[in-house]
């Protein structure tokens, strides 16, 4: 597959660009290869500037969760267009939106709008020390959210420890109210409670965590979490940026039968423009300016073509449109794992519903992030460069996840499978 003017468009790129990227990932370092550009995107394909047409499992990383350039959203959006591109002032939208986001998360009383996922978690963090009145906050080894600096931590020595900065830039004092625990470990969550309970204002965590890989938690470990918070008047915050609205019950805590206090939102929610949202009962929305002490603005929040994109988006996601993608979900897991036992290749298929990750490893799929095989990303690179070659996208990462969105079908499933057979009949591992 010819390359020529992306790697030159790359070597262009790094001359005004940080690494020629506006995001780490997408740089193909942990493949081993340079970045791919593209030029045009429609449905379940991009296409790059050298003319290759790949079928797309990356989906700009969520947020399509219709595919490229839905003929809807792209009206939705330039009808909106017409009438101005910022207000900076309120607007019908933005009431439209948030009344789709309440159905779907009934225990929202009241939205706030922002411009990304990881202003969405910030802020409930700041608005759910604003409300406890407390600093410290727990949250776990694997699951991400965003460039927050509080949460940018790694854990210390031990299972239950004090952060430590796992980026140059963020101050001691910044991760020293930050709690880290591993993932379904509830005693160590305990611990930290008992330790420190009174001085916690919040427990944090991904409830099915995505971005290192699929680490599909146990239903029970994410009730403990909530009665631990409820008995040390702590609040559950859930990080839906990913999992929001990818399942037809609507978030991840309803489908587990959990109900957080607070829920961060994103991607889905913009339908491919930068929206995110958090939500909660209207005791803690309250507290929020102007209503309340507990400050938080944004120069685009609450932008109306990123509100047309999110509600067109929303009403797209059909019953029929969660079953299309549950049930191609189902025949990739199916197939890909005949595949891989074919071949004895150890690597297996995580999913839950249209979200997917081929995980290193033929044994138990990993629910912490410790127990991910050490030579994870060297097994992924071969495999991703040869689906690459054979015209199918994946993540360039080994701890990314795939999507699935309502613009795939079983061509584009079956082919990726064939695909994958073709490439593990040529590797080595």
């Amino acid at each position: 597959m010819d390359r020529t003017k992306s790697d030159q468009l790359h070597t262009e790129a790094l001359s005004h660009l940080v690494g020629g990227v506006n995001s780490p990932v997408r740089a193909f370092k942990s493949v081993h290869g340079n970045p791919i550009y593209f030029e045009k995107a429609s449905g379940a394909h991009v296409t790059d500037v050298d003319g290759n047409v790949l079928v797309d499992f990356v989906q700009s990383w969520g947020p399509l969760i219709h595919g490229h350039s839905h003929p809807e959203i792209i009206e939705a959006v330039h009808e909106k267009m017409l009438n101005g591109t910022s207000f900076g002032a309120p607007h019908l939208g933005e009431i439209e939106l948030a009344k789709r986001v309440k159905q779907r998360f009934p225990h929202m009383d009241k939205v706030r709008f922002v411009s990304s996922g990881t202003e969405a978690v910030m802020s409930a963090v700041r608005l759910a020390r604003g409300y406890t009145g407390r600093d410290m906050l727990v949250k776990f080894e694997g699951c991400y959210h965003g460039h927050v600096d509080s949460l940018m931590v790694s854990s210390g020595s031990g299972l239950a420890t004090f952060g430590i900065a796992s980026s140059p830039g963020i101050p001691h004092d910044t991760v020293a109210t930050t709690l880290i625990c591993p993932l379904d470990d509830l005693e160590a969550v305990e611990y930290l409670f008992n330790e420190h309970g009174s001085e916690i204002a919040a427990v944090v965590i991904e409830p099915l965590p995505a971005n290192n890989g699929l680490l599909v938690q146990r239903p029970e470990f994410l009730h403990g979490l909530r009665t631990l918070c409820d008995q040390h008047g702590a609040l559950l915050i859930f990080d839906e940026v990913i999992s929001g609205f990818r399942f037809q019950e609507g978030s991840y805590g309803d489908l587990c039968g959990v109900t957080p206090d607070l829920t961060a939102l994103g991607k889905v929610i913009g339908g491919g423009l930068p929206v995110g949202a958090y939500g909660a009962r209207s005791e803690i929305m309250e507290q929020l300016s102007p209503l309340g002490p507990v400050y938080q603005a944004g120069t685009l929040s609450g932008n109306p073509l990123a509100m047309a994109a999110g509600a067109k988006t929303l009403d797209l996601l059909s019953k029929e449109a969660y079953q299309h993608m549950d049930r191609l979900g189902a025949l990739l897991e199916e197939r890909l794992s005949a595949v891989f036992e074919k071949h004895g290749h150890p690597m297996r298929m995580v999913r839950r519903e249209s979200l997917f990750w081929l995980s290193p490893g033929d044994g138990t799929p990993a629910v912490r992030a410790d127990q991910i095989p050490k030579d994870a990303a060297t097994l992924y690179a071969d495999v991703h460069r040869a689906l690459l070659d054979r015209g199918y996208m994946l993540a360039p990462s080994a701890y990314e996840i795939g999507f699935i969105s309502t613009s795939h079908d079983e061509s584009h499933i079956l082919g990726m499978v064939e695909a994958m057979d073709d490439a593990l009949s040529t590797l080595e591992w």
